[in-house]
């Protein structure tokens, strides 16, 4: 029975071909446009979270600010040892100093930045080495002339597929010796490549190029089972005390929590897709109300043959179930060309904006659904005036 209803619906559509796509297209645009925007929106924060990634996991990064008086104190080596000595949780705690250098390498020169650091910051970073190796102990202590260049710099200034190990290149006037090549890690702080940079020694930058023991930054790594509130409270009452601040005076430095970040921008990307994507579903709607008005219109144009039917013997429940079916099945012919035209935008579009491609088969399932749902919602009115119409009074229609 329902095989016969299927084939007569489908009989019913190819015979108005042109007008059961163009009936869709709300069908089509409104799937594509939601599977489209979530696609783009989880895209989106995948790549927000690789980028802060960048920064490491479970990381607080602190850094100095100006107080009421406009006067800037550096963090030293001090305030480094105290908070790994006396803060419970504190997996690794790295200092860094930078200033912006030019590289160069056999007659070719690039803008870039050197970074003083150290191998604890490798591990609070979570920086890995993609070739080479990390600094030795005493490469650190001795701030020797050694460094670790990032992917950036490889593609610019050296052969591509030809290793760069143990090549000296000049940074300004200083002369150092490559030992290692760093994993990609994207984008940092201030929109910066970091893979545009070179690692060395932070006590060879502080000698070399900034010329005093000051300390920039630092990152801690903390364990995952530590609250990241109690450990931000920590940190900033012992830094309070290492300062000499008085109750009352306002902090003269700012924690920047990675994790905090992290789930912040998870959330308001989310939101913002969740919205996005209601807005793209009204066209949903305003597909299902075209589906209902040209079903309205063929009820009109048919209503002689469903008189016919209905003098021969057909049920009204066997002809609402054949306008439904018509319904059905334009509302999921809309559902399967919007899943196919969203996954071919969705790939340009991520291409277009340098996003990663997610195919999400929930949110194409869960918009086909709909789509079918959108039919018999939408259909129901039609195919329940079909089915009451009088068989006397139909076949007088002309």
């Amino acid at each position: 029975m329902w095989t016969t209803t299927l084939m007569l619906a489908l009989k019913e559509i190819r015979r108005h071909m042109l007008r059961s796509f163009l009936t869709t297209l709300g069908i089509i645009i409104g799937v594509a446009s939601v599977i489209t925007m979530v696609t783009l929106g989880q895209a989106a924060t995948v790549d927000i979270e690789e980028q802060i990634s960048a920064l490491g996991s479970n990381v607080l990064i602190v850094f100095p600010i100006q107080n009421e008086q406009g006067v800037w104190r550096p963090f030293d080596d001090q305030d480094i040892i105290a908070v790994r000595e006396q803060i419970a949780g504190v997996k690794a705690v790295a200092g860094t100093v930078n200033t912006d250098v030019t590289a160069i390498y056999n007659g070719q020169d690039w803008d870039t930045r050197v970074e003083g650091v150290s191998n604890e910051f490798m591990v609070a970073r979570s920086v890995d080495i993609a070739e080479g190796r990390n600094f030795t102990e005493a490469e650190e202590e001795a701030g020797d002339n050694v460094c670790i260049i990032g992917q950036t710099i490889q593609e610019e200034l050296f052969i591509p597929g030809v290793s760069p190990l143990g090549e000296q290149m000049r940074l300004n006037t200083v002369s150092c010796r490559i030992i290692g090549v760093a994993d990609s890690r994207g984008i940092g702080g201030g929109n910066q490549d970091d893979d545009n940079s070179v690692l060395m020694p932070i006590k060879n930058v502080q000698r070399r190029f900034i010329g005093n023991d000051n300390i920039n930054n630092f990152a801690i790594s903390y364990d995952t089972n530590v609250d990241s509130d109690a450990m931000i409270e920590a940190v900033v009452g012992l830094l309070r005390e290492r300062r000499l601040l008085l109750e009352g005076q306002n902090n003269n430095f700012d924690i920047v929590d990675t994790a905090e970040i992290n789930e912040t921008v998870s959330s308001t990307v989310g939101t913002l897709t969740a919205i996005v994507a209601a807005i793209a579903a009204i066209s949903l709607v305003v597909g299902g109300v075209g589906i209902m008005n040209i079903m309205l219109v063929s009820v009109t144009e048919r209503t002689r043959e469903i008189g016919i039917r209905m003098a021969i013997g057909a049920r009204a429940q066997e002809v609402q179930r054949q306008f439904l079916t018509e319904a059905v099945v334009l509302c999921c012919f809309g559902g399967m060309v919007g899943i196919l035209f969203a996954f071919g935008l969705s790939v340009a579009a991520a291409s277009a904006f340098g996003l990663p491609f997610i195919f999400d088969p929930f949110i194409n399932v869960l918009s086909f659904g709909i789509s079918a749902m959108i039919g018999v919602i939408f259909g129901y009115f039609p195919a329940r005036r079909a089915s009451q119409l009088d068989p006397i009074e139909a076949l007088r229609h002309e």
